[in-house]
């Protein structure tokens, strides 16, 4: 047996018994329900993160995650098994390193891999024999045999021989309640065969379902394609949505009536653009690294062309409204309602309601907003020029002291009969009001 096999072997053993110590860095969206996971099924976790307040609260039970049970996380804490750091210096302790950190875009629309490559380093930095490393970070193709594999092989150690390395897609849905980590099926493609072959075990011991695949690449693509397809689709019908608008045609009306076929036709909603940590970023990534093959991605940008679009057509039909009513929009009261990048949820990572902020600001409106999931903006990367706001109360005397109400995210709880009664004017971008009403405006 070469021993290259006995490695193999012995790490395969150390996963099907449950034996393996699992590693995950970064603890967010991803990473935290990725850890109770594995916790929950046997495993001893260790988890890395920069932020300090993260750790704390984990080593209290404490969840930082709305969506997620707290009875979990503190379940977890106490099981024994669970331990977060900031310590990077134990990188050489897990037998097997998920990475799970932000891949965004630069200012320039370009990957930022430098959440990548920085965890790739400080892994290369403690890399030992024996261990599996697997991104599930969103990227192009190329990034896990390429990107990754280089800086880990400066260690000297050489993939597929002493360490593994696989790609396994996050693919999380904040806010689902059908499907959650465990139960959403788990692409797997490794850089070669071993590697492949231990990915898949490992997740096998805390996923219902594994889909191999032959290799990263065909793993980073197959994600890309779920987002881009929904991307396309999502510009597709906020097209429509204008070109409906200008007709006179009321686009709900004619969803609800499309999707009673039973076949041929799959609905998505519009809204006022795109939000989330994939769906306004994953298009960009393949776009890039396609132009490395010489090929266009018209179709995709395309999409990108019109989502991006939908805030400024939000504040256009804000601005056209307020015009009606003899107000010009310069020192107008606006609150937004919702600033999640969709219902229910208390992300607000890309979300459109940032852009419809940052548009009004500059249009010279005063700016409030309201958002049970969220009770302060967080500061955005993307828009440094918004200052963090605190969510107002929804109360007759909070609607009544505002020129207009835009609603941007259609969160369940909201009292949608209360904001009706007191707004003077409703901008509604996700189709909350049906019946034709005065006082509301449909973008």
């Amino acid at each position: 047996m070469s021993e290259t096999q006995t490695v193999v072997d012995g790490l395969l053993g150390k996963i099907t018994s449950q034996g393996a110590l699992v590693g995950i860095i970064g603890l967010g969206y991803v990473g935290l329900p990725l850890a109770l996971a594995f916790i929950e099924k046997g495993f001893r976790v260790l988890g890395f993160d920069v932020d300090p307040s993260k750790v704390e609260a984990l080593a209290a039970g404490e969840s930082y995650i709305k969506h997620l049970d707290p009875a979990r996380v503190l379940a977890a804490a106490k099981t024994g098994r669970f331990l977060a750091t900031t310590d990077f210096g134990r990188l050489d302790e897990p037998d097997a390193i998920l990475i799970c950190v932000p891949t965004p875009l630069t200012p320039q629309r370009q990957p930022d891999m430098s959440y990548v490559e920085g965890s790739a380093e400080k892994i290369r930095e403690r890399l030992r024999k024996g261990q599996l490393v697997v991104l599930e970070s969103t990227t192009y193709p190329g990034t896990t045999d390429e990107l990754v594999c280089g800086i880990l092989e400066k260690s000297g150690l050489r993939s597929g021989k002493d360490f593994f390395l696989a790609f396994s897609p996050e693919r999380e849905d904040p806010g689902n309640r059908d499907y959650g980590t465990t139960t959403i099926p788990k692409v797997v493609g490794g850089v070669d065969a071993h590697s492949l072959t231990l990915a898949k075990a490992l997740y096998d011991q805390a996923i219902a379902r594994t889909i191999p695949v032959s290799s990263a690449r065909a793993a980073e693509a197959a994600k890309l394609t779920e987002n881009i397809f929904r991307a396309v689709n999502i510009a597709l019908v906020n097209e429509l949505k204008v070109v409906y608008d200008r007709m006179g045609i009321d686009v709900w009306e004619v969803l609800d009536a499309a999707s009673t076929k039973p076949f041929g036709f799959m609905r998505f909603n519009p809204g006022p653009g795109w939000g989330g940590h994939c769906i306004p970023l994953d298009p960009f990534y393949l776009s890039w690294k396609a132009r490395e093959y010489g090929a266009s991605t018209a179709f995709i940008e395309l999409a990108g062309e019109v989502n991006v679009e939908m805030p400024h057509y939000v504040v256009n039909k804000l601005q056209l409204a307020l015009n009606e009513r003899g107000k010009p929009i310069k020192g107008m009261k606006v609150l937004v309602l919702g600033v999640a990048y969709k219902k229910d949820i208390d992300d607000p990572r890309e979300s459109p309601a940032f852009e419809v902020f940052e548009l009004l600001r500059q249009l010279g409106a005063s700016l409030s907003y309201h958002d049970p999931h969220i009770p302060r903006t967080p500061s955005m990367r993307s828009w440094p020029h918004l200052q963090p706001m605190e969510s107002l109360p929804l109360t007759p005397e909070t609607l009544a002291a505002h020129d207009a109400v835009v609603i941007v995210t259609d969160h369940s709880v909201v009292d949608y009969g209360l904001v009706l009664e007191h707004a003077s004017l409703i901008v509604d971008t996700r189709g909350v009001f049906r019946q034709v009403n005065p006082k509301v405006v449909k973008a």
